[in-house]
């Protein structure tokens, strides 16, 4: 179960630039530093690897408020600061559980009951560690958000593409053309390097890389994308941010993950379960959107067992403006065209889950919205083919951008130049750029492309630059001078048909 997202924009750096990671465990204590609790922090960095150690309250406390209402902590505190911190940060929604570590059970457990986020008051760090674990895995399915789009089909056609479903259109974009770009060992590698630095300390997560680097094959994907591992956690975060650069990163084992639920692909109709917290102005405006399009940005988790599915709902807190959600979603694979799904259980690392997986960008029409007699809402969902009739026109959209076929860094830089994503464009011209042998084709092309980049920018010099670069070139190569000065202009201005 997750907090849904409406996605706004995306992302190529770090969140805050601190980590890419959902949750992050918070530890007050005045004694945090003693080796008994430093011992206990890698057990914990197995389970939630971002850790935030704090002996003074106010410091603390700042910390906690000044954390995003996005962000998920779960708070450890003494039982001697817990009475002082914990009626401060109780309501705040970036706290989903509390954990009272001390000496004295009993009497902490006497004023702690008041709060419903305090999940456990225990005295053996054996046990806490125990606690959270378990508490952690229902944590993910209940707190861990996904980001969707919603497409609106009675938007004016002329701005579907850019306007009102802009962010729709794109998210499938490029999810399509980062599937078909050919990836690279020096592409693996600096991933690789990312996560050493991300997991650096934690020697369980460590020792889960090494292994990964060691034993991968594309068979084995399922199998490491449900282990609570830094493969998940990594890519999971970095496609509900948005973050296109390590997605890029990710995109060969994106594509060994589609191919595996190509080949497992559901041969009958399922209906599926996904139990879910959302605020009450997220559930509002799918209320709004009653009939039209939502594109997932991720792999799109769900379970065939109802009754397990709604259990997840027992343990979220729903208090003040949260709204405990169940999708009901029936998927025919008849109507599967570029996006599969399967039931994975017997190839995860939980097969006792049901789960069945929907590829990353699965359109789904919202059908109805309503409320059971335990006020649990109901949102019911069709999976949808890509080539709807109301999504014809992205389709052809789509083909028009990506062509078809294997696509290269510049098809990528294009995509992300029409999203506004200049400098994350710019960075995957000049990746390419290096790629390329001094006397291939392509040069001429990318430095127009670079000199438009500049020029859309208002870096009219660095445009002369570029498109002179372009036009000698291909003179020296005796290529046809596709760019010429009204070309130029139409993107420069008279600025540069004059210095050219």
């Amino acid at each position: 179960m997750a907090t849904a997202a409406l996605s706004n924009e995306y992302s190529d750096t770090k969140i805050d630039d601190q980590y890419l990671g959902l949750f992050c465990l918070v530890w007050l204590d005045a004694n945090i530093n003693v080796k008994e609790t430093r011992d206990t922090e890698q057990n914990l960095r197995s389970i939630i690897n971002h850790l935030k150690k704090f002996q003074d309250v106010k410091q603390c406390q700042k910390f906690i408020e000044q954390k995003s209402q996005k962000d998920r902590l779960v708070f450890i505190v003494s039982g001697r600061l817990g009475r002082e911190i914990i009626p401060s940060i109780h309501k705040l929604r970036q706290v989903i559980s509390i954990y009272i570590y001390c000496m004295d059970k009993k009497s902490n457990q006497q004023w702690a009951c008041k709060f419903s986020k305090v999940k456990g008051v225990v005295v053996e760090l054996d046990e806490l560690v125990s606690r959270i674990k378990v508490d952690h895995e229902i944590q993910k399915k209940v707190e861990e958000p996904f980001s969707i789009n919603i497409f609106t089909t009675s938007a004016d056609p002329g701005k579907s593409t850019t306007g009102v479903n802009g962010q729709f259109v794109f998210s499938q974009v490029l999810i399509d053309c980062i599937l078909r770009l050919k990836s690279t060992q020096t592409d693996k590698t600096e991933l690789i390097n990312y996560c050493k630095t991300e997991y650096d300390g934690n020697q369980i997560e460590l020792s889960n890389i090494h292994e990964f680097q060691q034993d991968y094959s594309p068979s084995k994907v399922l199998r490491w994308y449900t282990r609570e591992s830094f493969f998940y956690k990594t890519l999971n975060a970095a496609l509900r941010t948005q973050n296109i650069h390590i997605i890029f990163l990710f995109r060969s084992f994106i594509s060994d993950l589609h191919q595996q639920l190509q080949h497992y692909q559901a041969k009958h109709s399922l209906r599926v379960y996904r139990s879910q917290v959302m605020s009450s102005d997220e559930l509002e405006t799918l209320k709004r959107s009653l009939g039209q399009f939502i594109s997932i940005n991720s792999f799109f988790s769900t379970s065939t067992d109802y009754w397990k599915s709604l259990s997840f709902l027992d343990f979220s807190d729903t208090s003040d403006d949260l709204e405990r959600i169940l999708f009901e979603i029936d998927a025919d694979p008849k109507i599967v065209t570029t996006k599969p799904f399967a039931d994975i259980s017997k190839y995860s690392e939980f097969s006792d889950e049901a789960e069945v997986l929907f590829m990353i960008g699965s359109i789904f029409r919202l059908k109805s919205i309503n409320r059971d007699k335990n006020n649990v809402c109901i949102i019911q969902m069709t999976l949808c083919s890509d080539d709807e009739h109301d999504l014809k026109q992205v389709l052809m959209y789509m083909k028009q951008q990506t062509e078809g076929g294997e696509t290269n860094l510049r098809t990528l830089g294009k995509v992300l130049c029409q999203m506004g994503k200049f400098d994350l464009a710019e960075k995957y011209f000049k990746r390419l750029l290096k790629e390329l042998p001094s006397n291939h084709p392509l040069l001429s092309n990318l430095y127009e492309d670079l000199g438009q980049l500049a020029s859309q920018t208002g870096n009219y010099d660095k445009s002369v630059q570029w498109h002179k670069k372009s036009l000698a070139l291909k003179k020296e190569h005796k290529l046809p001078a596709n760019s010429n000065i009204n070309e130029i202009k139409s993107f420069s201005g008279k600025f540069i048909e004059e210095n050219l």
